[in-house]
């Protein structure tokens, strides 16, 4: 990790977020902070609705529902994300910010080939790299995120590809910018376990050569625990509990941190439980 790691790349302030579809608004996010610093790996936490999603696609600047409010600070570089004009926060979008999702096949498009897709960063924020030039980095990018045979790979569409390769040109794709801040949004949820421990060992791996900051979405705190070395744990759009990853899993104060670590299944009980039943 980067000498200059605590830097503060990022702060978030008094986040809010509320949808206005409904007769009373709805609050989906509230009160959320979040200081990044640079080459750090920050998790956040929490069931499904819990607001983890929200504040991830608010920092990357993805939020622009018409029926949706949204207030306080997001600072980047002297800029507030929450307010500056659309052509500022396109500079930022997919170079500086950039986001993986859960489910690949989703996110890419089925019809256009892996290497049009990889390279499409560069087509909008480095308008000055030729056709040629994009190739040779897309192909190099899909090389180091460990696909086999990147020239192959480039040529290939989405449905030719497993979802762990899927998820790796996601990964390419984010990273051929070399962005400041990536946002990985459960980027293991539909992967096997073998695939899960693979990506995991991915994102260490870019965070630490490239000194990329990192923001980890995760329902699941054994992936967590792994990766990160702070993490906040949200419930219900409120961040009930933060601190170092050491100090959330042995010295948990909220009864909801509590529960979510008690649900981590243990190989030893496991096991433990077999050996009585086999007796």
């Amino acid at each position: 990790m980067s000498s200059d790691k605590f830097e503060v790349i990022l702060s978030v302030n008094d986040l809010h977020i509320e949808f206005h579809d409904h007769k009373q608004p709805q609050t989906a996010v509230e009160d959320f902070d979040l200081e990044l610093s640079k080459g750090e790996i920050v998790g956040i936490v929490g069931e499904s609705g819990s607001g983890k999603s929200l504040s991830a696609l608010a920092i990357a600047g993805l939020l622009s529902r018409h029926d949706m409010y949204k207030s306080g600070r997001i600072m980047f570089e002297g800029e507030d994300l929450l307010t500056c004009n659309r052509r500022k926060l396109r500079t930022f979008q997919g170079d500086e910010i950039s986001m993986i999702f859960q489910e690949p096949m989703t996110s890419l498009n089925p019809v256009k080939k892996i290497g049009w897709q990889t390279e499409e960063s560069l087509r909008i924020h480095h308008p000055e790299i030729d056709k040629k030039e994009r190739r040779l980095r897309a192909i190099s990018m899909l090389g180091k995120v460990g696909l086999h045979e990147p020239e192959r790979v480039y040529e290939m569409y989405p449905h030719e590809l497993s979802g762990g390769m899927r998820q790796r040109v996601m990964i390419a794709a984010a990273m051929i910018g070399h962005p400041k801040i990536l946002i990985a949004d459960e980027p293991t949820t539909a992967l096997d376990v073998t695939v899960q421990a693979q990506i995991v060992d991915l994102l260490k791996s870019i965070n630490k050569e490239e000194g990329t900051s990192i923001i980890f979405i995760s329902h699941d705190l054994s992936l967590v625990r792994q990766i990160c070395s702070r993490v906040l744990v949200m419930q219900k759009g409120v961040v009930v509990e933060s601190g170092s990853v050491n100090d959330i899993f042995t010295k948990p104060k909220n009864i909801y941190t509590r529960k979510l670590i008690a649900s981590i299944p243990r190989v030893d009980l496991t096991t433990e439980r077999k050996d009585k039943k086999d007796r």
